[in-house]
């Protein structure tokens, strides 16, 4: 039923407020709300955050969004972890009507001293609530402070322009903002939101194949397996390029039957290691690590390395087996049988994958739940508190919906990425039920306005339900922009993921500049690392001044040193009159007027040309007042990628080279 003060579409509500919306500790959240009433009386509103532990935080008042009518919003931040949960709070506001009326009639010399003994009745009603306070000492004052302007109201003795004037001090207006008199309140909620611990927002990932870290070439020219021994000794340079999350692809005995072999063939020799999502051989299945690889105390050394240098390890989530996974002969219910006895093995039209047989959870759900459940916790008991999950969409939402439940419920930390390059609903469906990481299309966003328009899909609607993370490459994915662009689309791809995005990802061989694909017009590498051991020269190329580690390097401790980079919510496009010089800013500042802080505000401009082979030069056009200025501030900026320094305002000339320098990534002073 709607309350007395109406108070509906409020977001962030998920699934009408059945699923938590997302957010973070400390990360600022916008809640809003159309709130009105009938005539002309003024009204308040105000958002109040209920903790996990049911206390309730002091409330933050909503101001008018912008130029909609009757909207309003508030920003609010989390300080915990846990689930919470937030009211959106209306009233009719008696001394807002007052003061509105007041200042027209009574410079209009109409019914002066009743509307000065109504204002006067209504501060007294303020002080008799102030007096019901603990009487601290900003209590007294404030109580001081509206005293004496009853005091004033009441005094005929002065101008009725001297009286009025007491009443609309700024003094005093201060103490009525924060001391409101509430009538007809309307309490609409709690809904519910789910603050997850930072890592769930903000990271850095690094991909790569523990069998190619410390490969190498035998006598004879044969590929010698890395194992995570050898792994481990190239979490140094991954931690020395400012990453804080190193994702393993599945680690665990990859199947003889139907093995893959180079660039997806149907013909490997006995040398070929096959697919690492091909789970499952007489070693063991999803609890188990590879025999090339080493062992669980292997592992447990790899991770416990991996935290000593400040990185966290991701592990992959592959529900598929190959077909000789002990689950296969042991639970042939699990998997789908087709007409002629055989069981049915992956496929995405046109790609096929003869290794692998996907789960079926129609027949058993509560056997499989129960056995995912325990290789998980498995995982978690050896360390890994993050998961990279292979293909969520070909599984059903209400198991997943019921695996991460019951993870959190014992687990809060424990974080989910949802690899689902899939259709938006589904994309969208895992964000709501509780993943918290979510891959994008970000990789095939490449014209001025795709990203544009990505940019504001992720940090405007869809972010109260899904975080996105922007991978610039995956063992899958090769976009035409990296095979034909050169080393500058490498650059610019890597400055739009790790400055677009609180999250971003890597896989190894990006800094090499890898490009070849399998065949003209495929997204597939050659000589894919999902086939076949790939050995890199990471010395010599760096010796040569051949990888990109520097430029990486580069873009994570800017991410580090720069708040605004590290929220989601905080994207401003702007323009420029070249249709590929692409430019947005992120900052913290254009909402601290709706929150306390003692931060200080920061702000960060990109400026990307799209075009890896040509140099644009265009004017840039700022929208100051969506970052908290002025049109006229004059801004000293400083390029974290170059070190230059200019000046800067609403109107600014760039020149991008991308053979020199494809992108500014400049920090904000404001100095006028």
């Amino acid at each position: 039923m709607v309350g007395r003060i109406p108070v509906m579409d409020v977001m962030p509500l998920v699934d009408l407020g059945r699923l938590a919306a997302k957010a973070t500790v400390g990360e600022p959240l916008p809640v809003s709300a159309t709130v009105f009433r009938e005539g002309h009386d003024r009204l308040g509103a105000e958002v109040v955050l209920v903790a996990p532990d049911g206390t309730r935080r002091a409330p933050v008042r909503m101001r008018p969004d912008g130029d909609v009518p009757d909207r309003y919003l508030a920003w609010v931040a989390p300080d915990t972890e846990g689930a919470w949960g937030f009211e959106v709070q209306a009233w009719s506001d008696p001394l807002a009507t007052w003061s509105h009326a007041a200042g027209l009639k009574i410079p209009a010399g109409v019914d002066v001293e009743l509307m000065f003994t109504e204002g006067g009745l209504l501060l007294d009603r303020v002080v008799a609530e102030l007096d019901q306070l603990d009487q601290r000492a900003d209590v007294a004052a404030d109580t001081g402070v509206v005293r004496a302007a009853a005091k004033a109201a009441r005094d005929t003795s002065r101008p009725p322009e001297a009286r009025l004037a007491a009443l609309q001090a700024p003094e005093l207006m201060a103490v009525l903002a924060a001391h409101p008199l509430r009538e007809l309140v309307t309490v609409e909620g709690p809904y519910p939101l789910y603050a997850d611990r930072p890592r769930a927002l903000f990271s850095s990932w690094y991909e790569f194949f523990p069998r190619s870290e410390g490969a190498s070439y035998d006598a004879d020219g044969a590929v010698v397996s890395g194992t995570l021994r050898t792994a481990a000794e190239r979490l140094d340079a991954v931690a020395a390029m400012g990453f804080d999350v190193i994702y393993l692809p599945p680690i665990h005995p990859i199947g003889r039957v139907n093995r893959k072999g180079p660039n997806n063939t149907l013909d490997p020799k006995p040398s070929d290691p096959g697919s690492p999502w091909a789970i499952g051989s007489k070693d063991g299945g999803h609890d188990a690590v590879h025999p090339d690889l080493g062992t669980l105390k292997d592992f447990d050394a790899f991770v416990k390395k991996a935290r000593g240098l400040g990185l966290e390890v991701a592990l992959d989530l592959a529900l598929q087996c190959a077909p000789d996974h002990p689950w296969v002969s042991a639970h042939p219910e699990w998997f789908t049988t087709q007409a002629d006895g055989s069981i049915a093995f992956a496929e995405n039209p046109p790609k096929k994958y003869q290794d692998i047989y996907p789960l079926n959870f129609d027949n058993d759900p509560t056997g499989i739940c129960k056995e995912v459940l325990r290789v998980v916790r498995h995982w978690m008991k050896h360390g890994v508190r993050i998961f990279r999950v292979d293909n969520p969409h070909t599984k059903p939402v209400a198991f997943w919906e019921w695996l991460l439940k019951e993870v959190r419920r014992t687990d809060p930390d424990v974080i989910f990425l949802a690899e689902a390059f899939t259709r938006p609903a589904m994309m969208r469906a895992l964000g709501a039920i509780g993943f918290h990481q979510s891959y994008t299309y970000f990789t095939w966003r490449t014209a001025k306005w795709e990203i544009e328009d990505y940019l504001r899909e992720v940090s405007r609607e869809s972010d109260h339900v899904m975080r996105p993370n922007f991978f610039v490459n995956t063992p899958d994915i090769l976009h035409a922009f990296l095979q034909y662009g050169g080393p500058a689309a490498f650059r610019i791809r890597a400055v739009l993921a790790a400055t677009g995005s609180p999250s971003w990802g890597v896989y190894a061989g990006y800094e090499l500049f890898e490009h070849v694909a399998v065949r003209p017009g495929s997204e597939e590498y050659l000589d894919s690392e999902k086939y076949q051991i790939r050995v890199r020269d990471w010395a010599g190329a760096e010796a040569d001044g051949r990888t990109l580690a520097p430029y990486l390097t580069r873009l994570n401790a800017v991410r580090r040193d720069h708040p605004a980079l590290q929220q989601l919510r905080n994207v401003v496009i702007h323009s420029s009159d070249d249709e590929n010089v692409l430019v947005f800013s992120k900052g913290t500042g254009a909402w601290s007027r709706f929150r306390s802080t003692t931060e200080p505000d920061d702000l960060v401009i990109v400026v990307v040309n799209l075009d890896p082979h040509g140099a644009r030069e265009t004017m840039v056009h700022l929208d100051l007042p969506a970052l908290g200025l002025d049109w006229h501030d004059s801004l000293a900026v400083h390029d974290e990628i170059t070190g230059q320094d200019w000046h800067w305002g609403q109107h600014n000339y760039v020149r991008l080279d991308p053979g020199v320098e494809p992108a500014h990534v400049l920090t904000v002073r404001r100095t006028s």
